[in-house]
């Protein structure tokens, strides 16, 4: 079973711009079009779950003060 690799924020924000350029270039295929679309849809998840646990850690900082 493949390894899952795990991308900081960071690292996920860069690839979904690059995806985003990709596909507004128009110079892909409609598989590979799709294939990008659906790894954005992923890093995008991972994206907003991020922020939410950092939210909810300033929240609870924030409360023990």
């Amino acid at each position: 079973m493949a390894e899952k690799i795990e991308l900081t924020y960071e690292q996920a924000i860069s690839r979904l711009e690059e995806i985003v350029s990709a596909l507004e270039k128009n110079d892909v295929s409609l598989d590979e079009a799709l294939t990008l679309f659906e790894e954005g849809t992923r890093l995008t998840a991972l994206c907003t779950d991020k922020l939410k646990n950092v939210k909810s850690k300033i929240t609870e900082i924030s409360k023990e003060k």
